[in-house]
């Protein structure tokens, strides 16, 4: 009975074993599935973070036609657009963080976790099974020994009657000799059950050794083994996760030291040599202002304009009280209409700039154009050559065939060389005009030279066969380029201003607007062919002539599309075109 205690004992406990170790590796199999969730959501941040990177230099780089682009030609700029780059590729080493964690960490534990648990599952039902058996051996023990008990209790039971029996003197020999058979049998029965279950115990006994020291080892054994697997994946993973980020570390490196290289490629002195070329205008610095004496009988010269040292200087004035009037910056807000026009579209010609940046656009566009020669020339040639090897050899094509195309490329070239020589003709213009640095300074004075009352008639032909901006030419009447312009003395003005606002320039002439011009940048003024406007500011040399409509509107519009006359009593009184 104590052994059958203890075996009970032995087995509860073992059975304890199992539920232990089966939570345990059911937590180790979370353990696992939560590590895995974790590298998944740190891919996750990565391709996210890689995204927004890669967002985010596509969205700093410079648009193209626009100022950004332009402005690449800075050092600054293009350090700026180097390390935009440069983030670029930081932004692809995040991604192939996210590729590796996926690939060597993600998919490789989810692939170990379905084999982790299939193995587990395994064991823990070779265990059962184990531990089934040997339950069903020690029942079938317990049964045999029950029945042999109640075997051999049986067979006292019948020894005992039949000694009773056999002592009774009244019974019969026959119910002696049937109590004697019954006596017999059942110590038959109880002899048979004890052999069974001699049987039956040493079958379990050799069971249970088998069972505790054989079959639960060996499952323990798998079951530890294949826990210290687990434990040696996930720290396998985790060395994994280390050298993910360290095998892009070399090339994000790389992108910083670029990023470090760029910032030292920065120089100062070449952009500001940049921004002097770029802005430079050409137009020739103004000499000395004569001193003028005061007699009786004299009257001192008058400037075109008293009231802005634009008109005759191109330079801001000051106030007699420090204060500046806006209409004296000239290279401040005259420039920034200016500046605002180079943004926009402007004539063919490139009149709406500064001499200097004119002469550099017309430079530019005819060594364009010169491209475009020189490539259809290279074009003609080959054809050229083709169509003689037609001629040498028939066979490999009709010589006949070429000749649309060489007609084709032969005006194509003469309608380029017709543009290199209008283009040409624009670039002697503006260098006939640019100063020539031994030059000594000269005076753009808009001083009146005479004091002529009367009204003037500016008559001027120029008109005639004038060129329009889409290059086109177009006949004029010289008797619609006649205008006669009456034009009283100019009243003085006091050179005063009223609440800091800017001055209403006086009118020194009229025009007459030859073409329309669509004024949509900031300065300018829109015109319709034929009107009549009055000038309030000539052409400085960069293209364009200020204008008044009336006392609100006013603006700049290019020089080429008005006819300008300008007062008598005004220094080299001409009209432009």
């Amino acid at each position: 009975m104590e052994s059958g205690r203890a075996t009970l004992l032995k087995e509860q406990q073992l059975k304890d074993q199992f539920d232990n170790l089966e939570k345990h590796t059911q937590s180790g199999i979370e353990f696992v599935e939560r590590y895995s969730k974790f590298v998944k959501e740190r891919s996750e941040i990565e391709i996210s973070y890689a995204k927004q990177i890669r967002n985010l230099s596509k969205k700093y780089q410079p648009k193209k036609n626009s100022r950004e682009e332009e402005e690449n030609k800075y050092t600054s700029c293009r350090a700026f657009l180097s390390t935009l780059n440069e983030l670029n590729d930081y932004a692809g080493q995040h991604e192939v963080i996210a590729e590796n964690l996926t690939s060597q960490i993600i998919t490789e534990l989810s692939r170990y976790l379905t084999e982790l648990k299939a193995e587990r599952k395994s064991h823990f039902h070779d265990g059962r099974k184990a531990q089934q058996q040997i339950e069903s051996l020690w029942k079938q023990l317990e049964s045999s020994k029950r029945r042999f008990e109640r075997d051999c209790k049986e067979a006292d039971r019948a020894q005992q009657y039949f000694e009773r029996m056999d002592a009774d003197i009244n019974v019969t020999k026959a119910d002696v000799e049937k109590a004697r058979q019954q006596a017999q049998m059942r110590h038959q029965i109880a002899a048979d059950s004890k052999t069974e279950y001699s049987n039956y115990l040493t079958k379990f006994n050799q069971e249970q050794n088998e069972h505790y020291y054989t079959l639960i080892p060996n499952i323990f054994q798998k079951l530890q083994e294949m826990e210290e697997r687990r434990i040696e994946r996930v720290g396998v993973s985790m060395k994994t996760y280390a050298e993910v980020d360290r095998e892009v570390l070399p090339i994000v490196g790389k992108c910083l030291d670029g990023m470090t290289k760029a910032a030292e490629s920065i120089e100062p002195k070449t952009d500001s040599k940049q921004v002097v070329e770029s802005y430079k205008s050409g137009f020739e610095p103004p000499g000395d202002v004569e001193f003028e004496d005061y007699g009786p009988g004299q009257t001192m010269k008058r400037t075109v304009s008293e009231t802005s040292l634009s008109n005759s200087r191109g330079e801001a004035k000051e106030r007699p009280g420090g204060g500046k009037s806006k209409g004296k910056l000239w290279p401040f807000i005259k420039n920034k209409n200016k500046l605002s026009l180079k943004l926009g579209s402007g004539p063919e010609d490139f009149s709406h700039l500064p001499p200097e940046q004119r002469r550099k656009k017309l430079q530019a566009k005819i060594d364009d154009i010169n491209k475009d020669i020189q490539k259809e020339m290279d074009q003609k040639d080959a054809l050229t050559k083709m169509k003689g090897v037609y001629e040498k050899n028939p066979q490999m094509g009709d010589p006949a065939s070429v000749d649309p195309r060489l007609v084709e490329m032969a005006m194509n070239i003469e309608k380029l060389q017709s543009e290199v020589q209008k283009f040409e003709g624009w670039l002697a213009e503006v260098e006939g005009r640019l100063p020539s640095r031994s030059d000594p300074p000269r005076r753009q004075s808009g001083l009146y030279e005479s004091q002529n009352s009367n009204s003037t008639m500016v008559d001027n032909n120029c008109a005639q066969d004038r060129e329009s901006p889409d290059g086109s030419y177009t006949e004029e009447q010289s008797s619609e380029t006649q205008v006669k312009v009456a034009i009283a003395n100019t009243p003085e003005f006091d050179d005063e201003f009223d609440d800091g606002d800017e001055e209403t320039l006086p009118t020194i002439g009229t025009c007459k607007a030859v073409y329309s011009f669509e004024g949509h940048n900031e300065g300018t003024i829109s015109v319709t062919e034929g009107e009549l406007l009055f000038v309030i500011e000539q052409d400085k040399g960069d293209g364009w002539t200020r204008v008044r409509r009336n006392e609100e509107e006013e603006g700049y519009v290019p020089t080429s599309y008005v006819e300008v006359f300008l007062e008598t009593n005004t220094k080299g009184a001409m009209t432009y075109i």
